[in-house]
């Protein structure tokens, strides 16, 4: 985490990320897409997303998050940053010459060798099933169904522990203290996300949440009662109602938006623990 010395009320408070441990390099121009810019806009150009727009320009790193090429070491070249996500991404390079991005796992260090196998050494970066990966280790990206490629544990910081192995699934322990299962031929990465202080960022001023695309949010208690369900009063008047709702008259907190007979529910153990 970097410190800014207080030369402005806004520098005052605010951090950043660390790039140190990155290499001072261009991003590969081969695995690099444009990326068009939606501003929270759907198909028919309606805002269906607030509070969305604007931005600092950027390219889309085309992330291997499956695994392409099965039994065939690689070789870390650099680490480097990745405008689209929280985390780290590294960029490896196989024996024939072909490189592709990954996300970087914590403590993955320039010129290591990592392997995609069904069966590895539990090694930082090493890719393998879950089946032959021992009770109590931290994965990432990891598979929900064989095959797909990683869609659990992708933002900075985040990892699944390896609980226990029970006939053809393996359950894990998510950040959010959800227990689930996942088939024993999904595949998961060995270690935590990179950058795990991201959560720990201060925006410290307005204009650094312009570059990343938000624009600002108003509250509703703020506006008129024409305007939003809480507004009006004279004041800081109090919502005025049983609960809150949103600007289109829904209730807001508390309400389970995961349907009911969502397909996945059969694999979770465990429900994630609410905050209070």
């Amino acid at each position: 985490m970097k410190k800014y010395k207080p030369t402005t009320p806004s520098r005052r408070q605010m951090t950043g990320t660390d790039f140190s441990v990155l290499t001072n390099k261009k991003p590969e121009k081969k695995l690099l897409q444009p990326l068009k810019k939606r501003a929270g806009r759907n198909s028919a150009g309606r805002i269906t997303v607030r509070h969305r727009g604007g931005g600092v320009k950027r390219m889309y790193r085309m992330i291997e998050f499956g695994q392409e090429r099965i039994d065939q070491p690689a070789k870390v070249i650099a680490l480097e940053y990745d405008p689209n996500r929280t985390c780290f991404i590294a960029l490896i390079q196989y024996q024939d010459g072909t490189k592709r991005y990954i996300l970087a796992p914590h403590k993955l260090k320039e010129g290591a060798e990592i392997i995609a196998a069904e069966k590895a050494d539990i090694k930082i970066g090493n890719r393998m099933q879950v089946k032959n990966i021992p009770v109590g280790t931290v994965v990432h990206n990891v598979e929900m169904e064989p095959g797909k490629g990683g869609l659990l544990m992708r933002a900075a910081g985040t990892g699944a522990k390896v609980l226990a192995h029970e006939g053809k699934y393996t359950h894990l322990q998510l950040p959010s203290n959800e227990i689930r299962k996942v088939f024993q031929k999904c595949f998961a990465s060995i270690g935590a996300v990179s950058n795990p202080e991201h959560h720990y960022l201060n925006i410290g001023k307005a204009g650094r949440n312009r570059y990343l695309g938000k624009r600002p949010t108003v509250r509703g208690s703020a506006m008129n009662p024409c305007d939003h369900p809480h507004g009006g009063g004279e004041g800081r008047s109090p919502i005025g109602m049983p609960a809150p709702k949103t600007p289109w008259g829904k209730l807001a907190l508390g309400v389970k938006t995961r349907k009911k007979k969502k397909y996945s529910n059969k694999f979770i153990i465990q429900r994630r623990v609410k905050k209070k």
